[in-house]
């Protein structure tokens, strides 16, 4: 046999063998494009939320992507001040710079100044959505080595679910593939197509190799969203709603035997769907699709999740048809998407990338409740933080507030004697004003002409303050406390 048909069988031979092993040759190039990242970060203190809390380092995964990017999760670059990134079989670390992130969805994406990070690499395309009991690979660096790690699992769940570093009720995909503290922002492959981002593991006693993955329509809508430069956010309607598997409450707003939907109950203010809607109507469909009785639209056949999924997958400013159902009536309505999700919530889920909001007056030191704020009580920060406190961050609605404001202590000096043990109070009331956000109570003071300042919580509880002892306390109080301003920057006179 001659050289040049030996050559032919053997490419022939391997053309076969890997046909039948599509990760042959592809997975040497995945390889290249997984990428270790090592990150410092420095978080703000929402108890003393003039300081930090020191720095501190964590590390996750992520994938070159096309553009030169480095896909990842946000929660791997939270407060982030500096950030470094290694390719898989790399010695070399390189700086790398956040360009965009979405703590909603829990994605970010890096670029890398020097060009020689990228040489070799082939970027990784995006998939799409995998199903049910399709294999999946995860790449990353998990804790207990500095190696590339590749696990295989299989997709056992595709629903919504709550994304830990947000709170926001998005689609993921469940896989039994080992998931753990640094897998985080890596690729989960399907076909050599990122099919998913690895984000969170269910991690209790009882579950084994229970993880998530931000899936590839996340993804997708994640990076069409910021071609613009800037993350807009997901869309919401803005509506508290109510399933209804009740048959009692089927009849009594009239809807067929075969028809379906979900109750509105409250329409938020600053709602899209203000002077559309209205308390008592019923959500049929949505863009055509039939709503289930228990707030269900099928996605797939056979498949169904959260009917909040066609909102999920518009941008900011699309619009939605939604068929209702009010008083027995049928007709059909259109909402511009205005706001993005979580716009209506009382007290915010985590903040991230962002300073404290608080204000010092005479000692007393006030803040907005935040789920950063509640945190901070501890592990068990849910059975640790004040019961108040708690049930706002659980049912607060924006009815009058749009903020929670609270005194969450006050530093002890001559000027507020007998106040030290005031903590965590909710404030209605400074100076006989309406508190309903820390910029009503900074007026409330700094507008106020009396000799005394009275401040009021929820239970009716008030404190006085004398206008010269407290103004002329505050530079003594800063300085006892080494703090450098009596308010947050974004309460700084302009």
């Amino acid at each position: 046999m001659n050289t040049k048909k030996k050559i032919l069988l053997i490419s022939l031979l391997l053309s076969l063998f890997c046909s039948g092993h599509p990760p042959c040759l592809a997975e040497n190039s995945v390889k290249k494009a997984v990428v270790k990242i090592y990150a410092v970060y420095n978080t703000p203190s929402y108890h003393n939320p003039w300081q930090m809390l020191g720095q501190r380092t964590f590390h996750g995964s992520g994938c070159i992507i096309e553009g030169n990017r480095i896909l990842t999760n946000a929660h791997v670059v939270s407060d982030q001040i500096f950030i470094q990134v290694r390719r898989a079989g790399m010695a070399k670390r390189y700086t790398a710079k956040l360009e965009v992130v979405a703590h909603e969805c829990d994605l970010a994406i890096l670029s890398v100044a020097d060009k020689d990070f990228f040489s070799g690499a082939t970027p990784v395309p995006i998939g799409s959505l995998p199903q049910i009991r399709d294999k999946v690979t995860v790449y990353g660096f998990p804790q207990g080595g500095d190696k590339l790690s590749i696990t295989e699992g299989i997709v056992s769940r595709v629903e919504h679910v709550s994304y830990a570093h947000s709170t926001a009720y998005l689609l993921a995909c469940q896989i039994d593939a080992s998931i753990n503290s640094g897998n985080s922002g890596g690729p989960v492959l399907k076909d050599n197509k990122i099919a998913g981002v690895a984000f969170q593991e269910m991690s209790a006693a009882n579950f084994e190799n229970i993880g998530y993955m931000v899936p590839a329509p996340i993804i997708k809508h994640f990076l069409a969203d910021i071609e613009d430069g800037r993350y807009d956010g997901t869309p919401s309607l803005g509506l508290s709603m109510q399933k209804l598997e009740n048959p009692d409450m089927r009849r009594y707003y009239r809807l067929g035997e075969k028809e379906s939907g979900a109750l509105v109950n409250k329409i938020y203010p600053d709602s899209p769907a203000e002077g559309i809607l209205q308390t008592g109507d019923i959500i049929l469909e949505i863009d055509g699709i039939p709503i289930e009785n228990d707030g269900t639209i099928e996605f797939r056949e056979g498949e169904r999740t959260y009917f909040g999924l066609v909102l999920q997958k518009k941008f900011i400013n699309d619009t939605v048809t939604l068929k209702i159902l009010r008083k027995g009536q049928k007709s059909t309505v259109k909402i511009q998407l205005t706001q993005p999700l979580d716009f209506d919530r009382l007290v915010p889920h985590m903040q991230h990338d962002r300073a404290p909001t608080y204000f010092i007056f005479g000692g007393l030191v006030f803040e907005p409740l935040t789920l950063n704020y509640l945190k901070e009580f501890g592990g068990d920060w849910s059975l640790f933080s004040p019961n108040e406190l708690m049930h706002y961050y659980q049912n607060g609605e924006p009815d009058g507030w749009r903020e929670v404001v609270v005194l969450t202590e006050v530093l002890a000096d001559k000027s507020n004697i007998g106040y030290h043990e005031f903590e965590d109070n909710i404030i209605i009331k400074v100076n006989n004003r309406d508190i309903t956000a820390v910029k009503d109570l900074v007026q409330a003071f700094e507008e106020h002409s009396g000799k005394f300042h009275t401040v009021e919580d929820i239970r009716g509880y008030k404190l006085i303050l004398s206008d010269s002892a407290a103004k002329e306390s505050m530079n003594r109080i800063l300085k006892n406390y080494s703090i450098s301003s009596d308010r947050s920057p974004d309460l700084q006179r302009n």
